[in-house]
């Protein structure tokens, strides 16, 4: 049987995104349909003292206007249930994204006229907007059940730190910071809501997990689930940022309150302020290594900027405890990892989920070691990365599979470590290389609840004339639906021509969990592939149309114990390596990046083309958060909520160069060996990045953005006391 698996076939949604065919959520339209404008608070803490809808609902066009009294339950929150769906009266505002009301009128323009009638009184509250002094004892307090603003805290003890550091060589301690990031997705929240042929709630909408949706949807409306709907139509891209809600509920109250179609479509300026985004984090950092390289002793003090409510910040605080001290096998360990409330824009998934930052500090950490011994930094990686068998920080070893020795060498001998860079034409721009390396889970983590459904259908007689796939799974850029159709193929041996796609829709497909997590070609590969199986064999025993539904659960992972944070976290990873190289301009503090050798352990390439995509498509991004992407906040209000001052890299800011080395090691229970890979290729960026402008310059930077005026002044500083240490 001919494979499909390891060809780079078209994308089965290319032709209809390309011709305009594919619809988006703000492409859709209904007979009868209203539109909706949401008021938000505006403001980062304060009392909701009086609001008054009066003169609104009397404006022009109105339909219906919808505050705190009239949701049935009025909350909602992906992990933990602590945001309301509107604020009511006498309760607290604490972000400035915070929903007030909705307006719904017969256009959009009345909608936002009728938004501007809307009288609101206000009790300002003081802000806090630093997660390091809402940690304080007397500073203000956001959620009554979580004193010190403290939502979650973890711990990792391994070994003896104190006798780790008494047995190194050379010590080096360090503060890191690492800033907010905008998703900046091609399309913003819209939706669109109605009450379908059945009476269910059908939201039309973007998101990541359609299932959670739905309950998410239910929940706040106190509604059966079955009588809630939501599909997915063509997605602008996700990247974590459509993993929380935004429109979807107050869309599914409308249409239900209304019996009505209701529209909504977020300008860019809502989205900025209305979603959430990655998490700041501030670190501490104290490592110790011998003579010989062997890494002793790692110390580490996390504070991450969990925002106004929850989200998904109590998972992604503890991915940083697991990262944050990097891909390495370390005898003696000492983390404390704190996520915490404030006022400023909520913090949740965004690709790497916390492991970008855990990881910038670290191989920061391992390249300062590196020169503190004159050690090469491929050579101590090589000698204290982890590898089959080793130990995790949580006492524990990783699951079979490990290729991270084999992905750093083979990235080495990619970039031609050894060999010298070719020194630039000016002597005011230098040049330098810098590397790094990284792991992160494949899947849900510390015991979180994993599943994913999937159906085959095989149609025909004396052939399988079609197949058909239901599965829930979110495409949002990434290809998804692509290898599916090609797991789908390979599993039966019919054509990818033959393959039917039916998708992320609660009423025809089971739960398949979220697009996120680097899980679903994983996840789904092994759903399909099992339901394919079952289905082959009721086709041989000639029942036609063969349908099997499977439902694939990986192996348990295990929370943290509190005290030591032992546990089984992770059933699979993914390992990358990067080499950079770049260029500092000393007049402006221009970082040109010249080239990027990214070398990805994916398993099994199930369509190459796409993943040579993802690692360049996530190299932008990284790029983006470690140069350019400046999110600037004061005192909980957002100073950068434009495109136009919130800079992401354009075609003329990315790599110069990016090469793309796809490295196939198979996970031991992937899909045809398939690991997951999406977010893999952003982790090491920034810290490789880091390591060439030391190269160049011999300044370490710890915070991130490097923006030119950041490396210009320190470029200057440096030259300062140069002077001053010159004798006269």
């Amino acid at each position: 049987m001919p494979t499909v698996l390891g060809h780079s076939i078209s994308r089965v949604d290319a032709r209809a995104k390309v011709t305009g065919e594919a619809l988006y959520p703000g492409d859709l339209t209904l007979p009868g349909m209203l539109h909706a404008k949401v008021l938000f608070a505006g403001r980062p803490h304060a009392r909701l003292r009086r609001l008054d809808v009066t003169r609104a609902r009397q404006a022009a066009g109105v339909a219906a206007i919808f505050t705190a009294q009239d949701v049935p339950v009025n909350e909602f929150g992906l992990i933990i249930y602590d945001n309301p769906v509107f604020i009511p009266e006498g309760d607290a505002v604490r972000w400035v994204g915070d929903k007030v009301a909705l307006v719904v009128a017969e256009t959009e323009r009345q909608a936002a006229d009728a938004l501007k009638l809307i009288q609101v009184e206000y009790e300002d509250l003081p802000v806090v907007s630093d997660p390091r002094a809402a940690m304080q004892e007397g500073a203000p307090q956001l959620h009554p059940d979580k004193p010190r603003n403290i939502l979650c805290y973890y711990r990792i003890r391994k070994g003896d730190v104190a006798a780790g550091f008494a047995q190194a060589d050379v010590i080096v301690e360090s503060a890191y910071y690492t800033p907010m990031q905008e998703h900046a997705y091609l399309q913003p929240e819209a939706g669109l809501a109605h009450i379908d042929e059945e009476g269910r709630v059908t939201v039309q909408v973007a998101g990541q997990w359609t299932h959670e949706d739905q309950a998410q949807i239910a929940h706040a409306l106190a509604l059966p689930e079955e009588k809630v709907r939501v599909v997915y139509p063509a997605i602008g891209g996700a990247f974590g940022g459509r993993e929380d809600m935004s429109v979807q509920i107050v869309l599914a109250l409308a249409a239900w309150k209304l019996n009505r179609p209701v529209k909504i479509v977020w300008s860019r300026e809502e989205s900025i302020l209305g979603h959430h985004k990655r998490h700041q984090m501030y670190f501490k950092h104290k490592w110790g290594a011998r003579r010989d390289g062997q890494i002793v002793a790692a110390q580490v003090e996390c504070i991450g900027d969990a925002g106004a409510y929850a989200y998904t910040s109590t998972k992604v605080m503890g991915n940083t405890n697991l990262m944050c001290t990097g891909p390495y096998e370390i005898p003696n360990i000492h983390v404390d990892t704190y996520g915490v409330y404030t006022n400023n824009i909520p913090a949740g998934a965004f690709r790497g989920f916390g492991a970008p930052q855990g990881l910038f500090g670290a191989e920061t950490q391992v390249n300062k070691l590196a020169a503190a011994l004159g050690m090469d930094p491929v050579e101590i990686r090589l000698k204290n990365c982890l590898r089959e068998g080793s130990l995790l920080s949580v006492q524990t070893p990783l699951p079979p599979g490990v290729s991270l020795p084999q992905v750093i060498a083979r990235c080495a001998q990619e970039a031609r470590w050894g060999e010298s860079i070719k020194a630039s034409p000016s002597p005011t721009v230098l040049r330098g290389k810098g590397f790094a390396a990284g792991y992160k889970n494949v899947g849900f983590s510390f015991g979180a609840p994993e599943k994913c459904y999937a159906t085959v259908e095989l149609h025909g007689a004396a052939r399988i004339e079609e197949l058909v796939v239901r599965h829930a799974g979110a495409e949002v850029g990434q290809g998804a639906h692509t290898a599916m159709a090609q797991m789908a193929a390979e599993a039966t041996g019919v054509p990818v021509a033959r393959v039917r796609l039916i998708v992320s829709d609660t009423a025809q497909t089971g739960d398949s969990g979220s697009a996120s997590a680097s899980r679903l070609t994983f996840m789904a590969g092994n759903a399909i592939k099992g339901a394919a199986e079952l289905a082959l064999k009721k086709w041989k025993d000639e029942e036609r149309p063969a349908i099997a539904t499977f439902l694939y659960r990986p192996p348990k992972t295990t929370p943290y114990d509190p005290l030591t944070g032992k546990s089984e976290p992770n059933f699979a990873y993914g390992y990358v390596a990067q080499a950079v190289t770049v260029e500092v301009d000393t007049e402006t503090g221009q970082i040109r990046v010249l080239d990027v050798v990214s070398v990805n352990d994916v398993g099994q390439a199930v369509n190459p083309q796409q993943v040579e995509g993802q690692i360049e498509g996530a190299i932008a991004q990284a790029q983006g958060w470690a140069l350019l992407e400046n999110f600037i906040t004061k005192d909980g209000k957002v100073l950068t909520p434009y495109l136009s001052n919130y800079l992401i890299p354009t075609v003329l800011d990315v790599a110069e160069r990016v090469r793309p080395v796809i490295a196939e090691y198979p996970d031991p229970i992937g899909p045809y060996g398939a690991r997951g890979m999406a977010e893999m290729p952003f982790l090491p960026l920034a810290p490789a990045i880091v390591a060439a402008v030391h190269d160049a310059t011999g300044i370490w930077f710890h915070e991130l953005p490097l923006t030119p005026e950041r490396v210009y002044v320190a470029l200057r500083e440096r030259a300062n006391i140069a002077n001053s240490t010159k004798p006269d």
